[in-house]
């Protein structure tokens, strides 16, 4: 078994390093080649993380997609001497982001930072419905969902206390639908 596959932890983001302006041209090769040689089972996604910018020149307004990281193209693989000589054997690719030539797996925070996976998220209650606060400050109150931030991370709950209602926002784990 070679290095490669004793680094293999399961499916995971890695940053392959390429030549300046060669990003496409890497990723469209890579998916020929996945395609071509039936690794989809060990490379499931290439992308290269983009913005979309507006360019503002006197009157004229030109969108523009502007490269987030020059030089990078995020990979999700299962690391295998075969995924690994398939995406480091690409004309553009100069090695893995990682110490040495030891590619490193993004963490699961670096991937939610960076904005790479988009993860839908459906919460069990809704904007009006009664819940029950598991967790926090508040634990084993009750109070109605006034609003739900847009990432579907943080709510803000009318918390039922004594004679006085009163708003908190809190993260959506400390809430569940009230019985």
């Amino acid at each position: 078994m070679s290095d490669i596959d004793k680094m293999n932890v399961g499916l995971r983001w890695y940053v392959a390093h390429t030549y300046s302006g060669y990003e496409s041209k890497v990723k469209a090769n890579l998916e020929k080649i996945v395609e071509n040689r039936g690794l989809g089972d060990l490379i499931y996604d290439v992308r290269i993380p983009v913005e979309t910018v507006v360019e503002k020149n006197g009157d004229t307004e030109k969108t523009v997609e502007v490269k987030t990281f020059p030089s990078y193209v995020f990979v999700k693989m299962i690391m295998t001497d075969a995924s690994w000589h398939a995406v480091r054997n690409i004309t553009g690719v100069t090695g893995f982001v990682g110490p040495g030539s030891r590619p490193t797996p993004l963490s699961d925070a670096e991937v939610e930072a960076l904005n790479i996976e988009e993860v839908k998220v459906r919460l069990s209650f809704q904007v009006g419905d009664n819940v029950k606060i598991v967790g926090g400050l508040f634990e084993g109150y009750t109070g109605t969902v006034l609003s739900i931030s847009d990432d579907m991370r943080n709510a803000t709950v009318l918390v039922k206390r004594g004679r006085r209602d009163m708003p908190v926002e809190m993260d959506v784990s400390m809430i569940k639908p009230a019985d």
